[in-house]
């Protein structure tokens, strides 16, 4: 036994196996150099376009205004209700060289009431004026404040539904002299009916107490200078500050402020353009 012990020879080692390596995940493809403008949305006065800029862009001018961008490219611009037939854009690369884009803007189709009298201001009180002056100071200043959100980027829905009584764009003309146009879009609903948050955003305004005008007001930012507010509520569900999410509720529908009947007002702002909701949500359901 132990002479076959001693002609057994060394002891071979099998050596463990190394695990293979995982191999390395390749890049993602690289995208696609921009170089021009790309956009979504109706060329048309009173539309909320979403655009996005050529690759290395560094700063956008729309109208001689800046516009800010997003991470990705992307921005937006609203086309006023009065809009001319021609508005443009310079984008500044990040060498130095600009690239520009002219926009062509279609006429809305606006509802015209021609009345064959002379147009008659009316004649605003004392006390009016005393109570009206700082409530637009407080509208001012909530469309002045700029807030981090993405709301701008959803697809908006309608606060209410119901009968569209009252249209973005409407003007009476008195002889040939346009008067003040509607500036945002009425749905005729029971009073206390709930209202909700078209899109994400935060709350800039909240007026509690009924403003002449505008009766009770909401108003939230959506981010990117995009605004929404809402008029003439019954009650207000939310405080100024809160974050709110889209389809939350944030209102009840009421006849508050100057309305002849219970209904809510959802206006759009972009900057100073005035946005008919009617091109961004789409038509509503009774």
């Amino acid at each position: 036994m132990e002479s076959a012990r001693a002609n057994a020879g060394p002891p071979v080692v099998v050596p463990t196996p190394r695990p293979s390596p995982s191999p390395t995940p390749a890049p993602p493809p690289a995208e696609p150099v921009r170089t021009g403008f790309w956009f979504e949305g109706p060329m048309q006065q009173g539309a909320l376009l979403t655009g996005r800029v050529p690759s290395g862009t560094r700063s956008l001018i729309f109208e001689g205004e800046p516009v800010d961008i997003g991470k990705d490219g992307f921005f937006i611009i609203g086309l006023d209700r009065d809009s001319k037939a021609e508005v443009r854009l310079v984008a500044t690369l990040n060498e130095g060289r600009t690239v520009e884009r002219t926009l062509n803007v279609a006429p809305g189709d606006w509802k015209l009431e021609y009345i064959n009298a002379p147009y008659r201001a009316g004649v605003s009180s004392e006390a009016f004026k005393a109570r009206r002056g700082p409530e637009l100071a407080r509208i001012v200043a909530a469309r002045d404040v700029n807030v981090v959100s993405d709301g701008w980027r959803q697809d908006f829905i309608w606060p209410v539904t119901g009968r569209q009584s009252g249209y973005f764009g409407s003007q009476r003309v008195y002889q040939g002299k346009p008067g003040s146009y509607h500036g945002g879009a009425d749905i005729a609903v029971p009073t206390g009916t709930i209202f909700v948050a078209p899109a994400d955003g935060v709350v800039t305004l909240a007026a509690k107490d009924d403003f002449t005008l505008e009766g009770k007001l909401i108003i939230i930012d959506h981010g990117m200078g995009l605004n929404s507010a809402f008029l003439h509520a019954s009650e207000i569900l939310v405080n100024k500050g809160d974050r709110v999410k889209q389809g939350q509720p944030i209102g009840k529908v009421g006849r508050s402020g100057r309305a002849t009947g219970p209904h809510l007002h959802w206006g759009l702002k972009w900057k100073d353009a005035r946005i008919d909701p009617l091109l961004v949500a789409g038509p509503p359901s009774e």
